[in-house]
């Protein structure tokens, strides 16, 4: 009886099976939520490091728990002076943004 190996898949791999290459519309799209969904953890940690629930951060930087809570949850997009001023007011941090190609 002949062992049928295991074939592993490189997440690159997966990724350009399911969604295409670099460049192509659907990958595109998944790029871009994903991104999104990393910012909402990314917020959502940095709010809980301080100690903060969603409706103190809410608070502090001019915003209602119901919109801080779709950011982290990936629900909402949201504008970058909006984002600033979340981290600027309500977290204390700079924004530093970075273009790849």
């Amino acid at each position: 009886m002949e062992k049928t190996k295991n074939k592993l898949t490189s997440f690159s791999d997966h990724l350009n099976q399911e969604y295409g290459i670099r460049g192509t519309e659907k990958r595109e799209e998944y790029e871009q939520e994903f991104e999104a969904f990393k910012l909402g953890v990314m917020l959502q940690e940095l709010r809980k490091k301080k100690g903060m629930t969603q409706e103190e951060l809410a608070l502090k930087c001019g915003t209602t728990k119901t919109y801080i809570s779709r950011i982290e949850n990936n629900a909402s997009d949201i504008r970058l002076s909006t984002l600033m001023r979340i981290i600027r007011e309500g977290l204390g941090g700079q924004l530093n943004i970075n273009v790849s190609f």
